[in-house]
């Protein structure tokens, strides 16, 4: 069956995130005040799996290896059918 994933990672709580800093920055220069904000990535993946539990273990797998560093991020799955 064919599933929908979408992956956000984003920094741990209390890790500095100069990007976020420097956009939240930038608004408030445009005049958009924002009492914070914070970056974050997402990835949009479609995969072939025999089960949800067999797409979400897999998507699992590919975070803790690749897309997201467990020392400093984390990451949420949403999962659906295709």
């Amino acid at each position: 069956m064919l599933y929908r994933a979408e992956i956000t990672v984003g920094l741990k709580k209390g890790m500095l995130d100069p990007e976020g800093t420097t956009i939240r920055r930038a608004l408030g220069h445009i005049g958009y005040k924002t009492e914070s904000l914070r970056t974050a990535k997402q990835f949009l993946i479609e995969l072939d799996a025999g089960s949800e539990e067999a797409a979400r273990s897999e998507l699992d797998e590919m975070c803790r290896r690749l897309l997201a560093n467990p020392v400093i991020h984390t990451y949420t799955i949403k999962l659906e059918e295709a």
